[in-house]
């Protein structure tokens, strides 16, 4: 799994757009626009910070342990790879 040096811009429903910072996790882009998400352990073990995929593509840095269905992500272990929509849980 590779790491990411693009920059996609992530919009999320009922928040705002914000662009993604490229070597960060999804998670770690959505905390430093101060938009509150559920999160654990920030290794994808324990899925609390599943969220919806609406639209995009993400790659994930480490495979997730924590189940997810196929239109769910989890952004403490995966980067966009083009512009998203998410629906934060």
């Amino acid at each position: 799994m590779s790491k990411n040096s693009d920059s996609f811009m992530v919009a999320i429903k009922n928040h705002q757009t914000v662009q993604h910072s490229p070597n960060n996790t999804l998670l770690e882009t959505i905390e430093q626009n101060k938009i509150e998400i559920q999160y654990h352990c920030r290794e994808g073990y324990c899925g609390a910070c599943r969220s919806k995929l609406v639209s995009g593509k993400v790659e994930y840095t480490t495979d997730p342990l924590a189940f997810i269905d196929d239109d769910e992500i989890l952004p403490c272990c995966c980067i966009p790879v083009s512009n998203i929509e998410i629906e934060l849980a």
